[in-house]
């Protein structure tokens, strides 16, 4: 018997739970003004996090997917794209659209229904955050092949969750983009449950990142509460796709500790004892850790920054409070060039009984 060819998966950390380096960091970490930006961002995200969490349990938000736990990783890779790249996100990573350029106000507005909330204002080429699973993929392979075409030095990322990895769509995405050697990077949020069902229940993998092999693209794992991996694995897989050498899978393994959104329960089906452990390795704490151990980060530091952090999600909530509700035909404004005759009708009954609601209540 001969071996035709083998495999490997390589995995990365630079700093532990306890925030203690376990290798020579890359030069950019060793910049702490650039890795308080980092803490910053994810601060900012769990402020927005929580608060919007807050909105949705008194009724003035809809459902909402909490990032809780997962910061370093939309942190880590948004602060290593360009403007000019194109992100793919799942419905749980505003962290990277924070970062990106996307308002809270913008963020707010979507998850309270008003679809004015996905024209983002200032990431004009992200799309909008995709609901179904895994499809968001197959729209970057898209997107990352026409980049190719017209040689653009532009990538295009996307972000799907573990449970997505099981998906058709995915496998598809990742096949072409292998064949077509698209500038592509595909993060894989492994934070172990796609909604009550863990990740041993639902692939036999040892890695999610081996399941790129069998595209021809590139698998990697990091540590994705490591602010530092998460970043450098971004930064070399989209110089490498902006090069034309192909896309490239990073598994970032995290764990998901609020619930799968607002409208689930995770004491339901999740031990207790396992979330606790999952706290004491969060990206925060960690990173805080280290940024005080080299004399860069203190409580007055920590005290105003939290303050500052209230004071621009509480001035994003008063936005988004602020905006009138849209009108009820813009339901139906972009869905087709010219609407047919039936939406067309469908229009006029939902503008009328509007009209005649306002006229009611007056």
């Amino acid at each position: 018997m001969t071996t035709v060819a083998s495999f490997q998966i390589e995995y990365t950390q630079f700093l532990d739970a306890d925030g203690i380096p376990t290798q020579p960091l890359p030069d950019f970490a060793n910049d702490p003004e650039a890795l308080s930006a980092f803490y910053r961002a994810m601060v900012l995200t769990r402020a927005f996090d929580n608060k919007a969490v807050a909105l949705q349990r008194t009724g003035k938000l809809g459902t909402f997917a909490s990032s809780v736990g997962q910061e370093a990783i939309g942190v880590g890779l948004a602060s290593a794209m360009r403007p000019e790249d194109a992100l793919f996100p799942s419905y749980r990573d505003h962290a990277a659209q924070l970062l990106r350029g996307v308002t809270m106000t913008e963020s707010l507005l979507y998850w309270g229904g008003d679809e004015r909330g996905s024209a983002f204002s200032a990431a004009p080429h992200d799309f909008p955050n995709c609901v179904p699973i895994g499809t968001q993929v197959a729209h970057a392979a898209g997107a990352a092949y026409a980049f190719r075409l017209r040689a653009e030095p532009r990538v295009a990322v996307a972000i799907v969750g573990d449970g997505g990895t099981s998906k058709g769509d995915v496998y598809e995405a990742m096949n072409m983009a292998g064949v077509w050697q698209a500038p592509l990077v595909i993060v894989v949020n492994d934070n172990q449950w796609a909604i009550s069902v863990p990740r041993t229940k639902q692939t036999a993998a040892r890695t999610l990142a081996q399941k790129a092999i069998a595209a021809g693209i590139e698998g990697r794992q990091v540590d994705g509460n490591d602010v530092i991996a998460v970043h450098a694995a971004a930064k070399d897989a989209l110089a490498k796709a902006r090069r034309g050498d192909g896309p490239t899978l990073i598994e970032a393994l995290s764990y998901r500790l609020g619930d799968h959104t607002t409208a689930d329960d995770a004491t339901r089906y999740r031990d207790p004892e396992l979330v606790a452990q999952a706290w004491r390795a969060e990206p925060i704490v960690r990173l805080r850790k280290y940024l005080i151990a080299l004399d860069a980060w203190d409580k007055t530091r920590e005290d105003q920054l939290n303050q500052d952090c209230q004071r621009t999600v509480e001035a994003a909530v008063q936005a988004y409070l602020g905006v009138a509700p849209p009108d009820v035909g813009a339901m139906f404004d972009h869905l087709y060039a010219a609407l047919p005759h039936a939406l067309k009708e469908q229009r006029e009954t939902a503008q009328y009984f509007a009209s005649a609601s306002e006229r009611e209540h007056g």
